[in-house]
């Protein structure tokens, strides 16, 4: 207990003395809308605990991939399966990776196999406007699997148009293990963005293809990806936009999921998607219909490459339609929404089955006394393999002064089992449970926000109940890992982030940014197993991060400490050198300085110091 006091205080002492920059001027973060599928909220209004990473932001982060950039946000944890944007999970407060919905400009991501998938997403980072990560429940925002938060990946659609090139490469420069060639390990990318505009029209048209020969034996990686999202303003009320995407992603998959007989793993995920939509103003109403869709195939093969057996492919569909709704009245803005989603699978090992989900919500939002804000809801769903289930919630938000704002909030959501907790068969290693339902939470949570001028401090509290948790477990080392809802988890958790931006005669600018969490896990549960997935719940995570910059030069670099439960902790230090000469950057970035040993999932050991040099050219139209 002293020794966790100790570590509780000197972090919060860090807390209060540095921290990751936040580059963007304060008036303009007043500005950012949070882009909800119905009810879209300033951030000063906001209600709920939610961190936004602006482009600015993203550009001075030393990150390639959509996986990097989500770690340096507070409570959020990537676990890598390989680098390189080859294979993530990711979760939200201690959560499981199945919790936390990923959604690009509104659309679900949900993988009807499992969500160790769904970070399979095409989206290079100059295309991304503003990353949204909304913590705790979100079923009456986002509906059911949104059990501990949701990340809304909002992409470019304003603005000039432009073009970015951004080409880079980077290297251990360690020498390869014996069986994997000659040489030394390393790779590179290259990510094409062209945003075009005209007065009626926008086109966002992203590319990009990552090469890397692995890390270590049998890690190599191959991934392309292409993106596309189109808007049409027919008139000051009417509006079309449709998207669509496609990955590819072939890699050694050594040490992913049953090292270490899987040495020589290989796997491959494809994953498509589009979706189309439209936006309607008549008086003060606003009415948005959709349909998307979702398409992933996964071939895995055990033995390699090459060879047919103990190979298991999956091809997974989710087909979702939806209305939302709002109206702007004298007392409140009100949302509705109808959402209908067909999940169906034919898979080597899980069969074939399907099912289908719908919901409605409702939401309303008001302001009284130009001072509370109040936001109120409830999401109700119907399961063709689960039933009824309602889910509320209510969050108020007291602005003190136009500095301080108080906010509270209780919320509810529902996680469904995916097709591989229930119906998986790969014996002797792994066997799903039919018999399995769907997990409960609860969330209660309190915080505070203080910003004046460019400083900004947040911080608060909160505590989840997730009935029916639903683990992997096993009773003794020779039995197949089998998931059951294995009793209630149980989080409490407190948070912290400061920041400020310095400018000194303004050539010279100085910034820093912290952010803190720590977690506190516990089970009720009659069961004696072992656990998959509950040693891994994070605990301790410490953000600091320091820039600088004197006219076109800029320095950023970023420290993180990660503690899960009963796991070693480690510490990754990285750093970004920028230069701008006119339109285009040359950068130097340089990953995991301190040369930590350290893994995030599955038995893969994460990369040593990795160094990498990139230059990107970005043409704008005058």
């Amino acid at each position: 207990m002293n020794k966790l006091k100790t570590l509780i205080g000197f972090k919060m002492t860090l807390l209060l003395s540095f921290g990751a920059i936040s580059q963007q001027d304060t008036t303009v973060y007043e500005e950012i809308i949070i882009q909800r599928n119905r009810l879209e909220i300033p951030i000063n209004q906001a209600t709920r605990n939610v961190d936004i990473l602006t482009a600015k932001e993203i550009k001075t982060l030393p990150v390639r991939t959509v996986n990097e950039l989500l770690s340096y946000v507070g409570g959020v944890d990537i676990r890598q399966r390989g680098p390189f944007g080859t294979q993530a999970d990711i979760s939200i407060d201690g959560g499981s990776f199945e919790q936390t919905l990923i959604l690009i400009n509104g659309v679900k991501m949900l993988d009807a196999q499992t969500a160790h998938n769904m970070m399979n997403i095409p989206i290079p980072l100059d295309a991304i406007q503003q990353v949204e990560v909304l913590k705790g429940p979100a079923a009456r925002v986002y509906g059911v699997n949104a059990l501990t938060g949701a990340i809304n990946i909002v992409t470019k659609s304003a603005g000039k148009s432009f073009v970015a090139v951004n080409t880079y490469a980077g290297s251990s420069f360690q020498e390869k293990e014996a069986g994997d060639g000659d040489g030394i390990y390393g790779g590179g990318g290259i990510q094409l963005t062209g945003n075009f505009n005209t007065k009626k029209q926008n086109h966002l048209i992203a590319l990009s293809q990552d090469l890397y020969n692995g890390q270590r034996y049998n890690t190599a990686q191959s991934n392309t990806k292409f993106f596309y999202n189109g808007k049409h303003k027919i008139n000051n009320k009417h509006q079309l936009e449709w998207m669509g995407g496609y990955t590819y992603n072939d890699f050694g998959a050594n040490g992913f999921y049953a090292a270490p007989g899987d040495i020589n793993a290989h796997e491959t995920v494809e994953t498509g998607l589009f979706s189309v939509s439209s936006t309607h103003k008549v008086g003060r109403f606003k009415i948005s219909p959709r349909i998307s869709n979702r398409y992933n195939e996964d071939d895995y093969r055990y033995l390699g490459k090459d060879i047919d057996l103990a190979r298991s492919k999956h091809y997974a569909n989710a087909f979702m339609a939806e209305v939302n709704a709002s109206v702007e009245t004298s007392i409140g803005d009100f949302g509705l929404g109808w959402e209908s989603r067909f999940d169906e699978i034919n898979s080597s090992n899980i069969s074939q089955h399907q099912r289908d989900n719908h919901g409605v919500s409702a939401e309303y939002k008001g302001v009284f006394w130009r001072k509370l804000i109040a936001t109120a809801g409830a999401y109700v769903n119907y399961n063709s393999s689960y039933g009824w289930q309602v889910y509320p919630g209510l969050d108020l938000a007291y602005r003190f002064s136009p500095h301080w704002k108080v906010s509270a909030s209780a919320g509810s959501g529902q996680r469904i089992p995916s097709f591989t907790d229930l119906y998986l068969n790969q014996a002797p290693e792994n066997i799903g449970n039919p018999n399995i339902q769907p997990e409960n939470a609860w969330a209660y949570e309190f915080n505070f926000t203080y910003k004046r001028k460019s400083f900004k401090m947040k911080g608060g509290y909160f505590y989840r109940s997730i009935s029916d948790y639903i683990d992997w477990v096993r009773d003794m080392p020779s039995s197949p890992y089998s998931p059951i809802n294995i009793g209630e988890n149980l989080v409490h958790g407190i948070y912290g982030q400061i920041g400020q931006q310095f400018k000194f005669k303004k050539k010279h600018q100085l910034g820093y940014k912290v952010s803190y969490n720590y977690l506190q896990p516990s089970y009720q549960s009659s069961e004696d197993l072992q656990s998959k997935y509950i040693l891994e719940s994070l605990r301790h995570q410490l953000v600091i991060g320091l820039n600088y910059a004197y006219k076109d030069f800029s320095v950023q670099v970023n420290h993180r400490y990660i503690e899960r439960e009963l796991n070693t902790p480690y510490h990754l230090l990285s750093a970004r050198i920028n230069y701008d000469i006119k339109a285009f950057s040359v950068y130097a970035d340089a990953s995991n300085l301190l040369n930590a040993e350290y893994k995030e999932a599955g038995a893969v050991p994460m990369p040593p110091r990795w160094l990498t040099l990139g230059v990107r050219y970005v043409w704008k139209k005058k």
